[in-house]
């Protein structure tokens, strides 16, 4: 007892390091569904061929996406689910602009027993600075 009285703030500093550590394993998930980095978001669209699906505006969408991409903004998707239905069993890559947006939807498409999702980890900005191509309508 003697001991953690005399070593409480190194004791204090080890749990909060152990912590510090663990804070992105245990951050993985968003909304459910594990976020995954570009690198892995290409693995998956190179393999898998999933649904794209942006869940940003109509006029953020036009000003550049992820090529194949369906737009849904995140406000229409439980009102318009059925577009998207047979990917129920598929995979989906849900991204939006900085990632917020896409947890929310990731959050509605898991309450519609969707199996496969995958969020893209900072979102669009985390494309475009990783010089990932977008396509402009």
């Amino acid at each position: 007892m003697e001991f953690i009285k005399q070593n409480a703030l190194l004791i204090g500093l080890a749990i909060g390091s152990g912590l510090a550590l663990l804070w992105p394993m245990l951050n993985r998930k968003s909304g459910g569904a594990p976020n995954i980095s570009v690198t892995e978001a290409l693995m998956l669209l190179n393999r898998n061929k999933p649904l794209v699906l942006d869940v940003r505006d109509a006029a953020e969408f036009a000003a550049g996406h992820i090529q194949g991409a369906k737009n849904i903004p995140v406000a229409e998707l439980a009102s318009r689910i059925k577009e998207i239905e047979k990917y129920k069993d598929k995979p989906v890559l849900v991204n939006c602009q900085r990632g917020m947006r896409s947890k929310t939807a990731c959050t509605i498409l898991q309450a519609q027993q969707f199996t496969q999702l995958h969020n893209l980890q900072g979102g669009l900005d985390a494309w475009v600075e990783a010089k990932m191509p977008l396509v402009k309508d």
